[in-house]
């Protein structure tokens, strides 16, 4: 979301990314995310706080405040930069790497203690949802930071800041289920095909106004919905529980 121009997946240059800015599309998914987060954890953590009922240590409220704070962050990047607001929008940017920082930190914190709170209860499963945990953690931290590493390559960038949030919006999405509890398989459906489905519109998008589609949908993203489509799959099975204990233990 920088201003230095960068080829077009059809190899023009500047111009389409610059007008690229002024589209409500990014605007409209960090709208979406806050909206998701804001529903989802209506049911399991807003909810609970206004009656009083949620208990938890601190580190899951941080790691809680956290990943709000990059929803809220990127909303308002996108914000910034369709107004025109880019040098506010570098500023800002800063405080991007610390911030996905504290969401890996506080996430793998939060998936230990999650597993000494259920091991007695959900026994291996407990064990097999740290696996998607740190994965979850490990590519969110990966796509911030390449993104923030790519802030002078504005389509590389904005994509990847939509991966990273999209990677890290999936609990909120996941949490619908509490309130659609008749759709079947919430793990697919909550999990998986809603908190990816921008990816498929982003790649028609792409398709659609510059005649390619980029290779962060073409390439990158594919790989993504892949191996969460794996874990969906593998969770509980096989060696998952054995490879979540490992993590368990090491974190």
């Amino acid at each position: 979301m920088a201003t230095v121009a960068s080829a077009t997946p059809t190899g023009r240059k500047g111009r389409p990314w610059a007008r690229d800015r002024l589209q409500p599309f990014y605007v409209a998914i960090g709208l979406i995310a806050l909206g998701a987060v804001a529903v989802g954890f209506s049911t399991t953590y807003i909810g609970p706080m206004a009656r009083r009922d949620f208990h938890a240590p601190v580190i899951v409220h941080l790691h809680g405040l956290f990943a709000l704070s990059w929803i809220v962050l990127f909303a308002t990047q996108t914000f910034l930069v369709r107004r025109g607001a880019t040098k506010v929008h570098m500023r800002l940017g800063i405080a991007g790497l610390p911030i996905a920082v504290g969401v890996f930190i506080t996430g793998m914190m939060v998936a230990h203690w999650t597993v000494v709170r259920d091991l007695p209860t959900r026994g291996p499963a407990a064990l097999s949802a740290v696996v998607g945990v740190f994965t979850s953690m490990l590519l969110f931290l990966a796509f911030a930071s390449a993104a923030l590493a790519m802030r002078r390559v504005p389509d590389w960038h904005k994509r990847l800041m939509l991966l990273a949030t999209l990677i890290v919006w999936w609990p909120a999405w996941f949490r619908w289920r509490h309130l659609f509890t008749g759709v079947p398989r919430p793990d697919l459906i909550f999990g998986l095909l809603i908190p990816d489905l921008p990816i498929l519109v982003a790649a028609v998008r792409d398709k659609v106004r510059y005649g390619s589609v980029h290779p962060v949908w073409k390439f990158i993203a594919p790989a993504v919905f892949a191996e969460q489509l794996f874990e969906v799959l593998a969770f509980n099975t096989g060696y998952w529980p054995v490879v979540g204990r490992w993590l368990y233990q090491i974190s």
